[in-house]
């Protein structure tokens, strides 16, 4: 019996250094193609060599029932035009704003997105093909390092920043339209999950005299009508809320692509695991 174990053990640490030497190269290079792929779609190049990314525009609004409706031009991470129109519900007035020419906006989720890609590639082509893992723990913690940056890069995409509305009230982003935004009306862009956000908020200003008890709203993504804020000593309230989205298909192809990536993950820690689970070496 103890001589079958032995062959037994045998077979198994054979079969366990097949799959450090050999496997765990294959899944590297597999999560690489994988992840390449990824990135790629972040700087949507034209063709080798041709230059800067690919601009794509986006309706929002396209209901006749939007009283908000836009052309959302973006350039990779980059918002590099952006049209809106809007009809305001209390005087039923059409504004009409757009960028300026000279000003772009960065979309900061897609440029931390793309980093962490990045930062991921970067840790599976550290561990050339002619690098040899020693131990399975090797394995895992490299897994779990690759793991850690895919979650951040899903995480940037499907988790907005939430803000203050004097945050969002005093962000560079007011200051880009042409005309320029009236007092009453607020504007932000943001990324949830594979699609781009337009947020306008219609404000009424409180007067000094208002017997409105005054309560300040704190950080969120998106405020609802009723939600207040001070900003230079002026107390305003939301009274309108509107929110236009548009799907873009590179970021369902980039979260596809995460999901995949961590998949192949897993299931290489969880074969690195059912050989750990057979011996107790501490090197392996």
């Amino acid at each position: 019996a103890a001589s079958a174990s032995n062959t037994e053990r045998g077979v198994l640490e054979e079969e366990f250094k097949w799959l450090l030497k050999e496997e765990v190269h294959s899944v590297l290079k597999q999560l690489q193609d994988i992840l390449k792929e990824a990135s790629r779609r972040f700087t949507l190049p034209t063709g080798v060599g041709e230059g800067p990314a690919k601009q794509e525009s986006f309706a929002v609004g396209a209901t006749s029932s939007d009283q908000v409706k836009g052309i959302l031009t973006l350039q990779g991470d980059t918002l590099c035009q952006a049209e809106v129109n809007l009809k305001t519900l209390r005087t039923n007035q059409l504004l009409h704003f757009a960028f300026r020419d000279d000003k772009q906006w960065k979309m900061q989720q897609i440029q931390d997105a793309r980093n962490h890609v990045n930062q991921a590639i970067y840790l599976l082509t550290n561990r050339g093909e002619n690098y040899t893992f020693q131990t399975g723990a090797e394995v895992l913690k490299l897994m779990d390092a690759v793991m850690l940056q895919l979650t951040r890069a899903r995480n940037r995409l499907t988790t907005p920043a939430t803000m203050t509305l004097p945050e969002v009230a005093t962000s560079g982003l007011t200051k880009m339209f042409t005309p320029s935004l009236p007092s009453d009306i607020l504007l932000n862009f943001y990324v949830n999950v594979n699609k781009l956000c337009l947020l306008v908020y219609q404000l009424h200003a409180l007067q000094p005299n208002s017997t409105k008890n005054f309560r300040p709203s704190g950080s969120a993504v998106l405020h609802n009508p009723g939600a207040m804020f001070e900003l230079n000593s002026q107390r305003f309230e939301v009274s309108h809320v509107h929110k236009v989205e548009c799907l873009v298909p590179w970021l369902n192809d980039a979260l596809v692509f995460f999901t995949v990536s961590l998949q192949l993950c897993q299931q290489l820690k969880d074969k690195i695991s059912v050989f750990s689970s057979y011996w107790n070496f501490r090197s392996y």
